[in-house]
Formats: C-alpha cells, sequence, structure tokens
C-alpha cells in the first residue's frame, strides 16, 4: 500500500516516460484507464522510508479538456488529487513548455518542476538560472537528464520534501494541494475583475466548487471549457452560473475585441515569456545542431522517403539475418532435446506411447515450440523500433510519410498509429484516439490492420526460408512494404468515396532533438513487448495447440482416438471443407486452410498450427533405446548455440556493409519446411514458390486476429468493424489471386 501518489505530467517529447522508468524502475503495470482505452501507467517509488504510487499522465500540450489525453490528465489532477504532481519540463524548449505547467501551478500547489533534458539545453548554449525559475514559480525547480539518471535523486527529495511540508505547517497553512493554487497570473484588469465577480460567487456555492479551487474555476467558465460546464450544468446552481460566465465573456469581447478564451491564453504567454527573459540567457546567434543538420537530410522532401525506406530495410535485414542463426538453433534444441527429454520422462512414469504421450509431445511443445523459436526474431525487430523511437527518428518519420499521407486524405500523424501497428494492431487501432475528428479516425483505423503486425513476421520467416532460402531479409521487407502499399491504396479509394464528403484536421507535430538511444529503455521496450508474446505463447497458443491435437487425434471416420492418421482426422475433415476457396490462390491443401482458419484467433497460431499438422506427417519417433541422454542432449544445446552466435556475428559486417549474406545452407531442412514445401508444390501444380509467396501476402492481408476485431468494434462500432474484417478478407483474396495467377502467366 502507498503512503503517497505522484502524477506525472508534461508535453510529449519532454521525457517524461524516461523519467517515470528512472523513479520507478522495474516495479511498473501497464493498463488503460477507467472506461477509456488509453495507456496507464503506474508503478512504486520507495524513498526515504516511504512508499510513492507513481502515475504516468498522458502527455498533452494544457489541460484544456479538449482531446482524450487532455481530460484524462486533467480529471486525475482534479478528482483524484495526488500529493505531488512532476511537472517535466523540456530545458531547451522552455517557453513552449511553461504553458502546461502554468495551467497547473493555477488549478494547485505541491508542484515540482523537474527541468529535464538539461544537456540538450546546455549543448544549444541555454543557461537557466534554476533559483529565479523557482522564485518565480513558487515552486522547487529540479535539473535533471533522466535518461543518464543525473538529478534524479535530487528530484526525489524535492517530492520528499513537498510529502514533508504539510506536516510542519500549521493548521491554517495546511491548505489541501487541490485548492491552494501555486501561482496567480494577472490577466489585466478587465479580465481580472470578471474572475473576481465569477470567483466571490463560486465561493458563496460549495457545492459547485467540490473541493476545486474558485479562482481556478472562474478562469475554466470564463474560457468557455465544455468539460467544466457539462459537470456544473447537471448541479443546482449551475446552469446560473454558466450564464454568468457566459455573460462576462461576452462583455469582455465588447470591449477589448477578443475572445475571452484569446484573452487569458495571451495573459499566460505573457507572463511566461517575461519569465524566460529573466532566467534564460541565450547565444547572441542561434546555433545550428546536430539535429538541425541531420533533419536537413533524413526530412529532405526529396531525400526523406528514400532515408526512411533504407532504415527499414536494414530493419528488416537485421530481424532475419542477425536473428535467424539463433532461430535455427532454438527450433532444434525444441525438436531434439525438449522432445527427447518430455519423451524420457514420460516413459519412466509409465505414460510412453499413450495419447498422453502425443497430447504433451505433439500438442503443447510442438505447437507452442513452434511459436517461441520466433523470439529472437521479435527481439530483433524490438530492438530496432526501439533505437529508431528512442533516437528520434520514428517521429521524422511520421513528418516525412505527411506527404504520401496527404495523398489519401490523411496527415502524418496518421501513420504513427501505423508505426505502432508494425508491433501490434490492438494498440494501433487504439492509437487513433489521438486524431482530432473521426473521419481521421475511423480511414486511419481501416489502414491500421494492413500494417504488418509482429504476429505475422514468424509466418514470413518460415516461408522465407522455405521458398527463398537466400533472400529473406528482403522479400520479409517487401511484405511490410506490400503492406503499406495497400494501406495507401485503399485509402485513396476511400478517401474518393466513402469519407469524400468529410475533411481532415490539419497536422501538427513537434520534433524531438535526437538523442543516443539508452541500453536501458531499448532493453525495457524489448522486454516489455516480446514479453507479451511469450505470455500469449503461454495462454491463448497453449490452449490452441492442445485443442488443435485433440482434433487431430480424433478420427473422422473409423479409428480410435489418439491413433489416427492426421489427413483422416476431424480437423482435416473440417478445414478440407474450405480447401476450394483457396484452389485459386496455389495452396488448397487442408493443412493450410487449417492453418488460416486458426490464424483468426491469433496470427502467431498459423505457424503453431503448421509445426502440429505437417510435423504429424514427417516425424519419425525414435525408438526409446536410441533416445539421447542427458549429456548428449546437453552437448548439442551448447555446441549448436556457439555456432548459432558465430554465424549471427558473421552476419552483422554484411549489413553494416549493405552485402548480401549467405549464411550456412541448412544441410538437411527441417521436416517442417520439406513438408511445407512438398505439399505447396502438390497443390500449386508444380510451382510452389509463387504459392508460398501468394500465401504470405494472404497472411498479411487478411482478417486480423479476434482482439484486433473486437477493439475495431469498440473503437468504431459494428458496422465498420464488419467493414474492416469482410474487406480484409476480400483484398487479401484478390491479392494473393493477381500474385499466383499473374506469376503464372508471366512464367509462360
Amino acid at each position: 500500500m502507498a503512503d503517497h501518489t505522484i502524477a506525472l505530467a508534461g508535453n510529449p517529447n519532454t521525457g517524461k516516460s524516461t523519467v517515470f522508468n528512472a523513479l520507478t524502475g522495474g516495479r511498473q503495470h501497464v493498463g488503460n484507464w477507467p472506461g477509456k482505452t488509453v495507456a496507464r501507467k503506474t508503478g512504486t517509488l520507495d524513498h526515504a522510508g516511504r512508499r510513492y504510487a507513481v502515475v504516468d499522465l498522458p502527455g498533452t500540450y494544457s489541460l484544456s479538456a479538449y482531446s482524450l489525453e487532455e481530460i484524462i490528465a486533467r480529471q486525475h489532477l482534479v478528482e483524484e488529487r495526488p500529493d505531488v504532481v512532476v511537472v517535466v519540463v523540456d530545458a531547451a524548449n522552455l517557453e513552449r513548455n511553461l504553458y502546461l505547467t502554468a495551467q497547473i501551478l493555477e488549478m494547485r500547489g505541491g508542484v515540482v518542476i523537474a527541468l529535464n533534458m538539461a544537456d540538450a539545453a546546455a549543448a544549444k548554449g541555454l543557461s537557466i538560472d534554476v533559483e529565479a525559475l523557482a522564485r518565480r514559480l513558487g515552486a522547487p525547480v529540479v535539473e535533471t537528464t533522466a535518461r543518464s539518471g543525473r538529478g534524479i535523486e535530487a528530484l526525489k527529495a524535492a517530492i520528499a520534501g513537498l510529502v514533508d511540508e504539510p506536516l510542519s505547517a500549521t493548521a491554517e497553512q495546511a491548505a489541501p494541494p487541490a485548492t491552494a493554487p501555486g501561482v496567480h497570473i494577472d490577466y489585466g484588469t478587465e479580465v481580472e475583475a470578471e474572475i473576481r465577480s465569477l470567483a466571490q460567487a463560486l465561493e458563496a456555492e460549495p457545492g459547485l466548487r467540490a473541493g476545486r479551487g474558485a479562482r481556478w474555476l472562474a478562469v475554466k467558465l470564463l474560457e468557455g471549457d465544455p468539460d467544466i460546464a457539462a459537470r456544473l450544468s447537471g448541479l443546482a446552481g449551475g446552469a446560473a452560473m454558466i450564464a454568468a460566465a457566459a455573460a462576462a465573456a461576452e462583455r469582455l469581447r465588447c470591449a477589448l475585441g477578443e475572445d475571452a478564451d484569446t484573452l487569458i491564453a495571451d495573459g499566460r504567454y505573457t507572463w511566461i515569456h517575461a519569465m524566460v527573459r529573466e532566467v534564460v540567457q541565450a547565444p547572441p546567434i542561434e546555433r545550428v545542431t546536430l539535429s538541425d543538420r541531420i533533419d536537413a537530410v533524413v526530412t529532405h522532401r526529396l531525400l526523406g522517403i528514400p532515408v526512411f525506406l533504407l532504415a527499414m530495410a536494414a530493419a528488416f535485414r537485421i530481424t532475419t539475418d542477425v536473428s535467424g542463426p539463433l532461430l535455427e538453433w532454438i527450433a532444434a534444441v525444441f525438436d531434439g532435446p525438449l522432445a527427447n527429454q518430455a519423451t524420457r520422462l514420460l516413459e519412466r512414469a509409465g505414460l510412453g506411447g499413450t495419447w498422453f504421450q502425443g497430447l504433451v509431445v505433439d500438442g503443447a511443445l510442438a505447437g507452442v515450440g513452434g511459436v517461441l523459436v520466433f523470439v529472437p526474431v521479435l527481439l530483433s525487430l524490438y530492438f530496432v523500433l526501439a533505437v529508431l523511437e528512442d533516437s528520434g527518428y520514428m517521429a521524422r518519420a511520421a513528418f516525412v510519410m505527411d506527404r504520401l499521407m496527404q495523398g489519401i486524405g490523411l496527415h502524418g500523424k496518421s501513420f504513427l498509429p501505423m508505426l505502432v501497428g508494425f508491433g501490434c494492431t490492438v494498440p494501433a487501432i487504439y492509437a487513433t484516439r489521438t486524431m482530432r475528428t473521426e473521419r481521421d479516425r475511423i480511414l486511419t483505423g481501416l489502414l491500421v490492420p494492413f500494417m504488418s503486425c509482429g504476429a505475422r513476421l514468424p509466418v514470413y520467416v518460415l516461408f522465407a526460408a522455405v521458398f527463398f532460402p537466400r533472400h529473406g531479409g528482403s522479400i520479409v521487407f517487401a511484405m511490410y512494404l506490400i503492406g503499406i502499399g495497400t494501406a495507401v491504396v485503399l485509402g485513396a479509394l476511400l478517401n474518393r468515396s466513402l469519407f469524400r464528403a468529410a475533411r481532415s484536421a490539419p497536422f501538427v507535430m513537434e520534433l524531438p532533438p535526437y538523442r543516443m538511444p539508452t541500453a536501458r529503455a531499448v532493453l525495457a521496450h524489448m522486454w516489455v513487448r516480446t514479453s507479451g508474446f511469450i505470455r500469449r505463447a503461454g495462454t491463448i497458443i497453449l490452449v490452441v495447440s492442445v485443442v488443435l491435437w485433440a482434433l487431430t487425434a480424433i478420427p473422422a471416420g473409423d479409428g480410435t482416438f489418439g491413433d489416427t492418421p492426421v489427413e483422416d482426422s476431424l480437423f482435416a475433415g473440417v478445414a478440407g471443407a474450405a480447401t476450394p476457396l483457396f484452389a485459386p490462390l496455389g495452396f488448397d491443401s487442408w493443412q493450410a486452410a487449417g492453418a488460416l482458419v486458426t490464424g483468426l484467433l491469433a496470427k502467431e497460431v498459423v505457424v503453431a498450427t503448421m509445426a502440429q499438422v505437417y510435423g504429424a506427417e514427417v516425424a519419425d519417433e525414435p525408438p526409446a533405446d536410441a533416445t539421447p541422454g542427458l549429456v548428449e542432449d546437453a552437448r548439442f544445446v551448447v555446441t549448436g548455440l556457439a555456432r548459432a552466435l558465430a554465424d549471427t556475428a558473421r552476419a552483422v559486417p554484411a549489413i553494416v556493409g549493405l552485402r548480401p549474406f549467405d549464411g550456412e545452407a541448412e544441410e538437411t531442412p527441417s521436416a517442417l519446411k520439406v513438408a511445407i514445401h512438398a505439399d505447396f508444390s502438390r497443390s500449386s501444380d508444380g510451382h510452389p514458390t509463387l504459392a508460398g509467396l501468394a500465401f504470405m501476402v494472404f497472411v498479411l492481408l487478411y482478417t486480423p486476429c479476434m482482439a484486433a476485431v473486437a477493439a475495431s468494434r469498440h473503437e468504431f462500432g459494428a458496422r465498420w468493424m464488419w467493414t474492416s474484417v469482410l474487406g480484409q478478407f476480400a483484398v487479401a483474396w484478390l491479392t494473393a489471386l493477381v500474385v499466383f495467377q499473374g506469376g503464372r502467366l508471366l512464367a509462360g
């Protein structure tokens, strides 16, 4: 149980998440805000004998309550009343960041300012008088560089100092933080007169204030804040107070020629500008930073997109070439030592040769193992994405793609959920909440599932190894490009049809400075994403693998349970009913159809299904006395790992030098790869490579997993969910048809 609560607030790209990680370490939990589909991060800080619950609020530029992030941040500050609010400010962009700080200080006291990225400010030649800034803000200010840990201990001490302060104060001084504003900004004679009048009226109505400061509420009402108006409208006297605020705003407009909210915003900026001039010394000539010089190339109108494609190509070369040897090693460990030892243990328990052995070895172990072998692939992918994100390049990618997105009626901000979709479609759909208009949200949500999520990557890697063993990285990269290209084409069509009448919101985005990625942040990103994949392998994939094994063990006709050829099983019969649908695409076998059907649950299950149904056909059970012992299996594991690491080391120079990497060919292809190649050769009438490519394209484009479908329904409604589900299946089928049949025509 926490003794106190801390809320972290700040603009996007101020390093707020890095401060959160530095304060809480690994003691974090990620969920959703109650009733909202926006990520909620909480953690625990132990300091000076106290335990603090730390809440990371959504990044926002203000508390105006027009976006979901602003509403969540303000509701938490007003209603939950954390003991301390840490406002994380970018020291290199102080004037812009202080607007949110001013709003929070007007609302409450108990605030600490973390002047973060102090190293970036120093690199710009900026000198900040921290003590003078603290006096002007009436709050402690601590310089931090959270990425290196500098200033974090001082920040903890400042937090503890604010918690201790009320304990030593007199009863008159110990006002609750939510009702004791930290600053009082003078908005000018006319505006101040209206604020005082509204505040006095609110002081006489405690039921309307509900513990909130009267002056802060008066300012919000004068600004015409829709959230505050909605909350007061249902209370006694609320309608009269809203009307009084509207009348005051009209008087100001007539007297000063500006809307009240504009006058208040201008007052804040005037106050901030005067303060920054006092506390910040800047060089007479603004320096051209390294970030500026890099941006001249990577955001260039002609070079930007080629640089982005080159970065993505390198990313997927790393994903396939570096992880490939480790993938083969893990597969060999599951097929060899783990299966051997599981068989030996079951035999010792008297269960050898029974249906239970088939359930454990051919069901659970083969299914889950067939997916877990791709953990190195996902680690490599998330490593690259973490480096690109932590360095600041991802924001540039959205900026560069803005020109392309304009062609489909969207903008660069829409590309951010699509980038998230490279990891997982579910959070990518939820990320559309950042879009300003419903039109942008729905159109982006329809296009996001075409971005190839990490769950599809194991399918690409497996099929690339089967049909394109020397060009795996290029083929995987091509899948991602096909997904982006399909989204662009469909977006252009939808923009000119279903969404023709609606208009997109303008695109405004802040580019953070480039930074050297930190090992801690990159490793944390890799672990969070990959551990989620492993948990799915331990839950849904295990369950599906067991159910799938049971279906392959149940005879469709004559036979006995657990002793039925897989082609005569119930699963083969059910999957076979769907094969005519895939015959024109070159893969009309029940194995391929069954894998695609189970893939509707989760795309990882495609590989797990194939590992079971193909492996069951080609695996030969060794005699019991031929099963290697523990020593032989351990030697196999160690020598295989050493060989895989050596191959990985050989791949790195080739990637850095942009040269083709010809890894050592498998001396003996795995039974699964042999079975897939043979099956696709038969079903495609001698065109297995075309059929394999068509299958990969179909997996890329067809209906996403059930979790993504549920997220789509939750965000956009049943109508748009079914549009996405059926539309994606149709697009996938038609595109795979073009790949296979078009390839056959070109081949003559």
